[in-house]
């Protein structure tokens, strides 16, 4: 086996020869993304850390943000936003409200429904982290050409329109 292939290539040539009779070639596109997907988290989560914020917290922050004045949501939205259960989501609301991040009231528009909102200081945060964060997803890019980034991203999207797009 050649100290040329990449650890992907090597689990593929080691199938290749105790299974030739299976086409491996899929592994080589799901492999690397799944373990390209390990490196990005990674390096994402440092800045959140440098923040002091988990993962989830930068999410929670961030879709709070983007929802504009007066950065503001349901608690069920915001895990629709950010891909998560209820139960996970009130964690997440609970430590950041702890921090000063975030506060929770009842709705205007409905009595018995809740409603999320950042703080000053948690807007000063995220759009601090936010900042920070195009700057590192832009570095982790740079190893791409423009064409090829535009390329990528093309394709990624018209593969996920496969698994994200109702039928």
């Amino acid at each position: 086996m050649s100290e040329s292939l990449d650890h992907v290539a090597r689990i593929q040539a080691e199938w290749a020869r105790e299974r030739p009779d299976v086409d491996v070639s899929p592994q080589g596109v799901i492999g690397r993304l799944h373990r390209l997907s390990g490196h990005l988290t990674e390096q994402l989560c440092v800045v959140y850390r440098r923040h002091g914020l988990a993962e989830g917290e930068f999410d929670v922050l961030a879709a709070l943000r983007r929802a504009g004045a007066p950065y503001e949501r349901a608690p069920g939205e915001l895990a629709q936003f950010t891909m998560v259960t209820t139960g996970a989501m009130t964690k997440r609301i609970d430590r950041l409200e702890r921090g000063g991040l975030v506060t929770r009231r009842r709705s205007t528009a409905d009595g018995r429904g809740r409603v999320v909102a950042l703080t000053a200081a948690g807007r000063r945060l995220i759009d601090t982290a936010f900042a920070e964060h195009m700057a590192n997803e832009r570095r982790l890019l740079a190893g791409l050409s423009d064409g090829q980034a535009v390329q990528l991203e093309a394709l990624l999207t018209d593969w996920l329109a496969e698994f994200e797009t109702p039928r």
